[in-house]
């Protein structure tokens, strides 16, 4: 990482830590899923841009993520969201490994069709089984401690600005360094091979196997504890969270800030929540006019906000270098 991206990278920081102080609580509080999903992508491109798998279910393991919050607050009585965390991943484990193994076998469509079937799959036992997740009517979140700090003294609006927000950016700062650690080590490189040419990278003695099921646990890991912060300001855990739908809002956010770049996901992830804020405001048809954004975006800007940012850039070097 350069100083240029270093400096870049910390301005954002200093303004995303800044933002109640000059947006509107309502403003704020769409910030907090943007942090989630920035979470959640950053595994999902592990999976997608880096290793070359696209799963069509990767919202099976935010809801594993968002349903261990639910049921530990809840039922169990476990509020110390550190312990979440670790239960949450413990979860993810146990449900990837499997459904892994047997996905990762797989590659293009058929990888992509098998975690969507997997993924409805994990929705209609959540739907069905009721006593399990409470149905339709899903499972009530209630708010956590933070660093074993309770802070049910505060309202809601407080809690969520102030020290939820602040922690939610401590937990991206933490999971977006390690992520960075993952994909410039050797194993990130074993990736990389194996995205672009998996048959060569097999006869130079990489278990591609292996190594896609390391991925796929990785972004499932990340994508339970980006499920698992998600949750909390809207209170409840249902079972939408692992519709196919949800897993392409993933999809269409990895694409929107641009899968070749590290930073894309996070970048389409804020760009997607509120491009979302937007038309809400302005039609009911807004699914359908992300749809047509989706378009464009695939014919105009297959690299993404990011990949055009890039672009740029290299555009301004040649003009100085003219």
């Amino acid at each position: 990482m350069n100083a240029r991206v270093k400096l870049t990278l910390l301005i954002c920081l200093g303004i995303l830590c800044a933002a109640p102080y000059f947006l509107s609580p309502y403003h704020t509080t769409l910030l907090l899923p943007a942090i989630a999903y920035g979470i959640i992508l950053l595994g999902f491109n592990l999976l997608f841009g880096y290793t070359g798998l696209l799963s069509f279910g990767h919202a099976l393991f935010v809801a594993v993520g968002a349903y261990t919050v639910a049921i530990l607050t809840s039922r169990l009585g476990i509020k110390n969201m550190e312990i979440i965390f670790l239960c949450a991943i413990g979860a993810s484990i146990v449900v990837a490994v499997p459904v892994g193994l047997i996905c990762v076998r797989y590659v293009r469509i058929f990888f992509g069709m098998l975690t969507l079937a997997f993924g409805m799959l994990f929705h209609s036992i959540l739907f069905k089984f009721y006593d399990l997740s409470g149905g339709d009517s899903g499972i009530q979140v209630v708010r956590p401690f933070l660093f074993g700090q309770d802070l049910s003294s505060m309202d809601k609006t407080s809690f969520l600005i102030g020290p939820f927000f602040y922690y939610s950016i401590i937990i991206l700062i933490i999971l977006g360094a390690l992520m960075w650690r993952i994909v410039h080590s050797p194993m990130g490189m074993h990736f990389r091979a194996i995205r672009d040419n998996s048959r060569k990278a097999e006869y130079l003695g990489i278990q591609v196997h292996r190594f896609r099921l390391i991925a796929f646990v990785i972004s499932a890991i990340y994508g339970a504890i980006g499920g698992a912060l998600l949750v909390i300001p809207v209170g409840l855990a249902d079972p939408e969270l692992a519709y196919w739908t949800h897993s392409g809002n993933i999809v269409f956010m990895t694409i929107l800030g641009g899968f070749n770049n590290f930073f894309g996901p996070i970048v389409g992830a804020f760009a997607f929540i509120g491009l979302k804020d937007q038309l809400v405001g302005l039609t009911q048809y807004w699914r359908f006019a992300l749809g047509i954004v989706l378009v464009m975006l695939v014919l105009l800007l297959p690299n993404g906000i990011m990949g055009l940012l890039q672009a740029k850039k290299r555009m301004a070097s040649q003009e100085k270098a003219q």
